[in-house]
């Protein structure tokens, strides 16, 4: 990914980032240098919190990156897989029913989320929900679309 543009955030810029994380995820994210970074090709931007790609414009949405999800720890609009499904949500492949253990009951339908797997916790992705929290544990069908998973592009991208 070519950088097109890199700048430093405003202070204000800076809250409003850290307050909309703290409300969607119940994460802080504590940081001295805010860069925003546009890219040549990707319709995408990157927040850098020193240094590190640690939240992302997901269709002009801010929210963290893998990487910033592991950093932070979110409590909200988590989705947690199991054993059997790490593998393949870990390549970017949709979260189906069956692989969830269980998801928070805040995550509306198209609400970005993060997942993670149930044995350590680590968070493999990011999707946007399909359905609801309460709903998405079954036997069938497909409730999360992925939208970045760990060794994607966004996730190799280094600062």
């Amino acid at each position: 990914m070519q950088v097109k543009s890199r700048h430093h955030l405003r202070s204000d810029a800076v809250s409003d980032l850290e307050a909309e994380l703290e409300d969607k995820l119940g994460v802080a994210p504590e940081g001295d240098v805010y860069e925003r970074v546009e890219f040549e090709e990707a319709d995408r931007e990157v927040i850098l919190i020193d240094g590190e790609p640690q939240v992302a414009f997901f269709d002009e949405e801010p929210f963290l990156t893998v990487r910033g999800a592991n950093a932070y720890e979110p409590e909200k609009r988590l989705v947690t897989v199991d054993a059997g499904a790490v593998s393949f949500v870990s390549d970017g492949a949709d979260v189906m029913r069956p692989g969830i253990t269980e998801a928070t009951d805040d995550i509306s339908p198209d609400d970005l989320v993060v997942i993670a797997e149930e044995s350590h916790g680590k968070i493999l992705a990011v999707g946007r929900a399909r359905v609801d929290g309460t709903d998405m544990v079954g036997d069938e069908g497909k409730v999360v679309d992925s939208v970045h998973y760990v060794g994607d592009e966004l996730f190799e991208f280094t600062g």
